[in-house]
C-alpha cells in the first residue's frame, strides 16, 4: 500500500531565528514533494502533537518526517503507533544550535535545506519491520556453575517465573565460597568477619520446584540461538554425588547425556587462583613456607594455622600483596580481593595466637567502599604491621624460617623481616583463560570470545554482562575480578539480562545496544558468491554457513549492526530499515554545488552510537563548526559499505570524513569490532579512491569518544583545510 509521506517543521527552540522556516517549507514542497509540509512554532506542545495526530487519521497510511530537534530527544512524544513511519529531521542541534558567528546565512540556508532533503529520501526508503518470530522460545535459562554466582542467578531466575538448570562440574555446590573459613564483612559496621551463607543459599536452590540441579556434568555442546538454544551435556564420572543436608543436591540419573532446549544462558564458572609456580622468585616451590591464600584457608578452615615444613604454628606471618598481579610480565590487572583476603586471614592468625606477629607488604592497599571501616580495625591491632614496598627478595635459613627483602619501605628505608610463613596474595585468572566450556556450535569458534587476559570479551562500561554471543551472559569472576558481595550483585544483574532477552526474542525485537529494533538483516542469497565475508566479519557469530560457504543467518542472534551489510560486496544484505539503498537516496538527495560556487560539500559517516551523540552536545553547547558538512548517522562505522563512498564521490563530495568509537585493546565499540574492521577496509576504499584517480586525503577515518564533543570544531576544521588544500572533487556538475 503507498504511503502518504507528511513533513512538520518546527520553528521553536532558535530553529526560526536560523533560518526561515517558511520558505524552507516551500522547498520541501517543491524539492521532495511530500503530501504536505506544514510549520509550527512548537511541535512538542500538546497542539503541535495534536496537529500531527489529526492528520494520522486518514485511509492512507502515513510516513511522518518532523523538522526540529535530535531524534534522540522527545522519543516519547514523537513515537505514533504503526503503521505510520517516523523520521527525524535534526534542525536544532545540527543547525541551529551549531551556527558559527560569522556564518553565511546562504551556508545555513542551505544546510537545513539538504537536511530535510536527506529526511525524505530515508523516510521514502524506510518500511515497517516485519520482526523475525522465533517458532518456540523457552523460558528457561541454563546457569554453568554452582558457585555463589551460579547460586543467586538460577535463584534470581526461577523467582521472576523462569524454569532453571544449574550444571555443575564437580561433585557438590558452593564452588570457591564453600571453601572459605570466614567471609569479609558484609553488613554495618562492617569491622567483623562473616560465616559464609552459602549453605542456605544452596539449601534454598535445592528446594527450588523450577530449579534443576546436575552434578558431576559437563556440557558436550550447545547449538541454535537465544530463544531456543539446544544444550547437550554429559555425566562427567558417572558416579551419582553422596547428599548429606544443607548440601545436598538434586542430579540428574547418571545417564551419558542429557538433551533439552533453552532460552539463555548465564556463564557463573569463576576464576581460578594465578599459578603460585610462576611467582620462584617470591620463595613459592623453592622455600617449603611460602604458601598461597588458598591454602592458609584451607589451614584456617580446618583449625589450626601451622608451618608446612615441620607442623609448628606459624608466630611470624608475612603477607606479599600482589603476588603476581599488577605485573605487566604476569597479571597486569588488580585482583580486586587479596587485600581484603590479606586483612582477613591477618585476624584469623591473630585471633588463634594472639601473641603472633603479622606483616602485610603491600604496593597499594585497595580496600573500597565500607570495607575502609574493616581496614582500619585492622590497623588498629597492635599485632598486625602493614608498610609499603616492593618484596626484593625471600630466602630461606637452615630452619626453614624465611627472610624477607623489602624496598623503599613507607618511611623511605629498606628493611628485612623475619617469618616462620610466608602468604601470597596471588590474584585471579578467569576459568574461561585457556579453556572450551560452552563447546558453541559456532562457525567463528566453540566457545566465547575473550579478551587479552581470558575474561569473555564485551562492551565494558556500557553492556558489562553481554558477552559477544547474543543470549550468553557473564556473571562473578569469570567476568572480572571481585568479592562475594559483588558477585551477588552481579549474579541479579546477569539473571535480569538473560531474562529480558528471552523477552525480548519472544516478540522479535533486539537486545543491545539497538534495543527493540525489530528489523533484521534480509539476505537476497540468489546472488550470493560465498565469499564468507559476512560470517567472518560478524562479530556476534549471528551467521554460521553450509558447505559451500553460503551465510545460514540465526536471527535471533543478531545485534542489527550491519556489519554484514558493510562487509558485502554483492550489496545482498539490507534491513527494513536501514539498507543500501536508503544510505544511497540519502546520499544523492544532497544538493552540491558545482565547481563555479566555490562552496564544498563534506559528507559526515558518523556512528549513532557515540559519536551522533556528541555532535548533539556539541550543538547544546553551541560549539560552532563549519556549515559545509552533511551529517548521516550509522547504525556502525563497520556498516558502511564502500559503494557509499564511491556514490558520494562521484557525485561530487569533495571529502568524506567517517567518525566512530576508538578501537584497540580499550575500544568502545558497541559493537566490539565496527571501527577496527572500518580501518581494516581501507584498501578497499584506497581502490575505489584509484579507480576514480583521486586523491587518498579525501576520505579521512577519525575515532571519537562521546565525552570529546569538544573535539568536534578543531577535527571537522582540520579536515576542511585538508580539502581546500587538494581542491575540489573534479567530478561537481557531471
Amino acid at each position: 500500500m503507498e504511503r502518504d509521506i507528511r513533513v512538520y517543521l518546527c520553528s521553536g527552540c532558535g530553529i526560526g531565528e536560523a533560518v526561515d522556516i517558511e520558505a524552507l517549507a516551500k522547498t520541501v514542497q517543491k524539492d521532495s514533494k511530500p503530501a504536505s509540509c506544514i510549520t509550527h512554532p512548537c511541535l512538542c506542545s500538546e497542539e503541535g502533537l495534536a496537529a500531527i495526530r489529526k492528520d494520522l487519521t486518514g485511509e492512507r497510511p502515513c510516513t511522518v518526517v518532523i523538522g526540529a530537534c535530535s531524534g534522540r530527544v522527545n522519543t516519547d512524544l514523537f513515537a505514533f503507533p504503526p503503521p505510520t513511519i517516523v523520521e527525524r529531521a535534526n534542525l536544532r542541534e545540527q543547525m541551529a544550535w551549531r551556527r558559527m558567528a560569522d556564518e553565511d546565512p546562504d551556508d545555513t540556508r542551505m544546510l537545513a535545506e539538504d537536511i530535510m532533503r536527506m529526511a525524505v529520501a530515508k523516510a521514502r526508503k524506510t518500511d515497517i519491520p516485519e520482526p523475525y518470530i522465533a517458532p518456540a522460545v523457552h523460558n528457561s535459562v541454563l546457569v554453568v556453575g554452582g558457585g555463589l554466582t551460579g547460586l543467586t542467578a538460577a535463584l534470581d531466575c526461577a523467582r521472576a517465573g523462569a524454569k532453571v538448570v544449574l550444571v555443575e562440574k564437580e561433585s557438590a555446590l558452593g564452588g570457591h565460597v564453600a571453601g572459605l573459613h570466614r567471609d569479609t564483612p558484609q553488613k554495618p559496621p562492617y569491622r567483623d568477619l562473616e560465616v559464609p551463607e552459602i549453605a542456605r543459599k544452596i539449601e534454598e536452590v535445592c528446594k527450588c520446584p523450577d530449579i534443576e540441579v546436575l552434578l558431576s556434568v559437563e556440557i558436550e555442546q550447545i547449538t541454535g540461538q537465544p530463544g531456543m538454544f539446544g544444550v547437550t551435556i554429559r555425566q562427567g564420572n558417572g558416579q551419582k554425588p553422596e547428599q548429606a543436608g544443607a548440601e545436598a543436591a538434586k542430579t540428574e540419573t547418571t545417564g551419558a547425556r542429557k538433551e533439552f532446549q533453552i532460552g539463555a544462558i548465564i556463564l557463573a564458572t569463576g576464576a581460578r587462583p594465578y599459578d603460585a609456580a610462576q611467582l620462584a622468585h617470591l620463595g613459592f616451590g623453592r622455600c617449603q613456607n611460602v604458601i598461597t591464600h588458598a591454602e592458609l584457608e584451607a589451614m584456617a578452615k580446618a583449625g589450626k594455622i601451622v608451618r608446612p615444613s615441620d607442623g609448628r604454628p606459624a608466630r611470624r606471618v608475612a603477607f606479599i600483596q600482589c603476588a603476581g598481579s599488577r605485573d605487566p610480565e604476569r597479571l597486569p590487572y588488580c585482583s580486586t580481593t587479596c587485600c581484603m583476603t590479606s586483612l582477613k586471614q591477618a585476624v584469623y592468625i591473630r585471633e588463634q595466637n594472639p601473641d603472633a606477629q603479622v606483616y602485610v607488604l603491600y604496593k597499594d592497599m585497595r580496600t573500597p567502599g565500607q570495607y575502609e571501616n574493616f581496614y582500619r580495625r585492622v590497623q588498629e591491632d597492635e599485632g598486625i604491621f602493614l608498610t609499603k614496598g616492593e618484596v626484593a627478595e625471600v630466602a630461606e635459613e637452615p630452619d626453614k624460617s624465611l627472610v624477607i627483602q623489602v624496598r623503599n619501605a613507607l618511611l623511605g628505608e629498606n628493611i628485612q623481616i623475619k617469618a616462620d610463613l610466608v602468604v601470597l596474595a596471588t590474584g585471579m585468572v578467569p576459568s574461561t583463560l585457556n579453556a572450551q566450556i560452552l563447546h558453541l556450535a559456532y562457525r567463528q569458534g566453540g566457545d566465547l570470545p575473550v579478551d587479552q587476559y581470558g575474561f569473555p570479551n564485551s562492551h565494558f562500561i556500557c553492556f558489562p554482562y553481554e558477552t559477544r554471543r547474543t543470549g550468553i551472559y557473564a556473571a562473578g569472576c569469570v567476568r572480572q575480578p571481585m568479592d562475594s558481595a559483588a558477585a551477588v550483585r552481579d549474579a541479579s544483574g546477569a539473571a535480569l539480562k538473560a531474562l529480558q532477552c528471552i523477552a525480548m526474542t519472544a516478540r522479535g525485537a533486539a537486545v543491545h545496544p539497538r534495543a527493540n529494533d525489530l528489523s533484521w538483516p534480509d539476505f537476497y542469497l540468489k546472488r550470493c558468491t560465498q565469499c564468507k565475508r559476512c560470517t567472518e566479519e560478524c562479530p556476534f557469530g549471528a551467521l554460521n554457513e553450509d558447505v559451500k560457504g553460503t551465510p545460514e543467518p540465526n536471527p535471533t542472534r543478531c545485534r542489527r549492526c550491519g556489519i554484514c551489510m558493510g562487509a558485502c560486496p554483492e550489496r545482498i544484505i539490507n534491513f527494513a530499515t536501514y539498507s543500501i539503498e536508503m544510505m544511497s537516496a540519502m546520499i544523492k538527495a544532497v544538493e552540491v554545488p558545482d565547481e563555479t560556487e566555490e562552496k564544498p560539500r563534506v559528507l559526515v559517516l558518523v556512528c549513532e552510537n557515540d559519536a551522533y551523540p556528541a555532535f548533539d552536545i556539541a550543538g547544546r553547547y553551541r560549539l560552532g563548526y563549519d556549515p559545509n558538512i552533511r551529517i548521516i548517522p550509522v547504525r556502525c562505522l563497520g556498516s558502511i559499505n564502500v559503494v557509499w563512498i564511491k556514490d558520494a564521490l562521484s557525485r561530487g563530495f569533495d571529502g568524506i570524513l567517517m567518525i566512530g568509537c576508538k578501537y584497540g585493546d580499550d575500544y568502545q565499540c558497541h559493537f566490539i569490532k565496527g571501527s577496527e574492521l572500518m580501518n581494516t577496509r581501507s584498501d578497499n576504499i584506497q581502490e575505489a579512491l584509484t579507480s576514480m584517480v583521486l586523491e587518498s586525503e579525501r576520505v579521512r577515518l577519525e575515532q571519537l569518544a562521546l565525552t570529546e564533543y569538544h573535539r568536534i570544531p578543531e577535527l571537522i576544521g582540520g579536515f576542511m583545510e585538508t580539502i581546500k588544500e587538494v581542491g575540489f572533487n573534479p567530478f561537481k556538475g557531471m
